[in-house]
């Protein structure tokens, strides 16, 4: 089989995905995490400050992702929410506490070496993009 047929073969076996549902759930879902962070913090807004209100909803979010991640259910959300749980802080939660169970059989040290094996992306390109756009603000001295 040359390569032109396997090519065809495997683009008509491909799964179609549907990117305007994908993005209308996205969006909804996004939403709604947002209403619930933003009911999260005018809570805790009433017995905290600002910054500990947003630091401990912050904080709530990643327990829940964790705890999930944790529990099982945390896969099946993110493949019906889409970018709505993997793009907030959510996803970064649930990327390294699924290192952590994966490595959880083989000991402390692997599960610590690993733990930010999907989730150090995230931090080295997140702390790059601040250092640029910290640097481009500075320079237009906005």
């Amino acid at each position: 089989m040359n390569t032109v047929k396997y090519k065809k073969m495997v683009e008509e076996l491909t799964p179609k995905e549907n990117r305007l549902s994908n993005m209308i759930i996205s969006f909804i879902g996004g939403g709604l995490i947002g209403v619930i962070g933003t009911l999260i913090y005018l809570n805790l807004n009433k017995v905290y400050n600002s910054e500990d209100s947003i630091s401990f909803m912050l904080l709530i979010f990643i327990i829940i992702s964790a705890f999930l991640t944790c529990c099982g259910f945390a896969d099946n959300l993110f493949s019906k929410l889409k970018c709505a749980l993997i793009i907030p802080i959510t996803g970064f939660a649930h990327s390294v506490s699924s290192s952590i169970i994966d490595y959880k059989k083989e000991g402390l040290i692997n599960m610590g070496s690993n733990t930010f094996k999907l989730a150090g992306s995230v931090i080295l390109y997140g702390t790059v993009s601040a250092i640029i756009l910290t640097l481009v603000k500075v320079i237009l001295n906005v």
